[in-house]
This record gives C-alpha cells, structure tokens and sequence, in this order.
C-alpha cells in the first residue's frame, strides 16, 4: 500500500473525522483510519482511507481479533484516490470490498471530480461532481460534505 501525500492525507484525516463525530454521536458501530488493515473473507489483506463497522459485527470478534488484521469487511469503506493511484486498481479494491460484505463504498476521485458509489447487491453508481454524499440506511443522517474534499 502506498502512502499518502500531505494534500491527499490531510483530506483523508478530514473524512475520518467527520465519520468519527458521526459516530460519536449515534453509537452504532465504530470508525477506523487509514492505517487500520482487515483480512477480509476471501483471505486478502487490505487497508481502506476510512471505514465502519456496525457496533455488532465488532462485538462479535473476540479481543485477539480486534488486536490484529481483523477478519471482517467493513460494513463501510472509503477509498479517496491519490494522484498516484491507479483508477482500475482502486476499483478492483472497491469491488473486492462489496463482494466480501461492504453494504456501502465510496470511491472518490478528486482529479475528476467523481464519485462512485458502490451498494451491494447493485451496479455502481458514478456522481458527477456531487456537494455532498450520504450514508443512506447504512450510515443514517451521516452526510460528507465534499466541499474541503475537492
């Protein structure tokens, strides 16, 4: 995995804080940065920009689990491209993340100004220069607003 650059990182540590407050705030699972890895079910090891998981799913582990790589998928990933990331590469990543159990992913491209969603069970979604993005019945009233992000 490579590291960030300051523009790219400072804007990623943004986007988890805001998740974190959210989070905070409703108490329904728990919010991981950007160097928290999981293994996820098919075996792989990956690391998002920042992801959730529901309060339940992360009970369930035990302690050692929770210590380590974690074998769980994120209930909830973000990816926000590097201008040294390559766009299929990251989105092969965000399709592994919805085939092993992410039920909501969002790949943003900054270069571009897009924005895919990734919902499980459905085809990607790609938004247009979008203000802000929500967290639909995954994440519920958490809304990212994009404006510092692009």
């Amino acid at each position: 995995m490579a590291l960030e650059g300051g523009e790219t990182g400072m804007r990623s540590a943004s986007i988890t804080i805001d998740l974190g407050i959210w989070n905070r705030r409703t108490k329904l699972g728990f919010t991981f940065g950007s160097s928290t890895g999981f293994k996820l079910p098919n075996g792989s090891d990956r690391l998002t920009d920042a992801s959730w998981i529901l309060k339940e799913c992360w009970e369930a582990l035990t302690p050692e689990q929770q210590s380590k790589f974690a074998p769980i998928c994120p209930d909830f990933v973000i990816e926000l491209m590097s201008p040294s990331d390559n766009l299929k590469v990251t989105q092969a990543k965000m399709q592994e993340y919805q085939d092993n159990g992410a039920r909501l992913g969002w790949l943003i491209n900054r270069k571009d100004r897009e924005v895919e969603v990734y919902r499980i069970g459905k085809p990607k979604e790609v938004l247009q220069n979008p203000s802000s993005l929500s967290g639909e019945d995954v994440l519920p009233e958490f809304v990212l607003s994009l404006a510092e992000i692009w």
